[in-house]
């Protein structure tokens, strides 16, 4: 006989194991790409769409029962067309690219204005900290498919350091 070692959380005490993997496991094949996850998105050069597999991400959207729920962190797969990309913003937590697919140029950059850029392939990735502006474009000729992290269950609304960005950033929500 085996035994778990830790216990299951409240929720999922008397849950049969075909609940759990209902509830549980996220299929890209079901996955439906969301155009307008973010107030930037809908501004061209800022075009992508949002894959949810484990919470609401950044883009705050709690209606889509299609996730896994969240606990510790967020996952969403990121499609970005060519010259196509996002506007600079922070988070309180950290933020995780990590290129699945394609190439990335991510920045971080400087209360004042200034920029560093870097090229991510497959399998390479940038960790954001916390209230570091950062931001990323798809300067290649082909899409890119990159893992999008953050370090918290229901993360705030993207911070954009463009003031009128700011002002309606929960706009993709209504």
């Amino acid at each position: 006989m085996t035994s778990s070692r830790h216990p299951r959380p409240p929720e999922l005490t008397n849950s049969s194991l075909e609940e759990i993997e209902l509830n549980y496991i996220a299929k890209f094949s079901n996955r439906v790409p969301d155009w307008q996850a973010f107030e930037d998105a809908k501004i061209d050069g800022y075009r992508r769409a949002q894959h949810r597999f484990i919470g609401a991400g950044g883009s705050g959207k709690v209606n889509d029962t299609s996730v896994i729920p969240a606990r510790g962190f967020t996952l969403s797969i990121m499609f970005v067309p060519p010259n196509q990309g996002n506007a600079a913003h922070t988070h309180e937590v950290e933020e995780v690219f990590f290129v699945l697919q394609g190439f990335l140029d991510v920045f971080l950059q400087s209360e004042s204005g200034e920029k560093r850029w870097s090229r991510l392939g497959p399998w390479e990735c940038i960790s954001c900290p916390p209230g570091v502006i950062h931001g990323y474009e798809n300067r290649s000729l082909e899409p890119v498919y990159f893992q999008v992290m953050l370090g918290r269950a229901k993360p705030e609304l993207m911070g954009y350091a463009d003031n009128d960005l700011y002002v309606r950033r929960a706009g993709h929500l209504e």
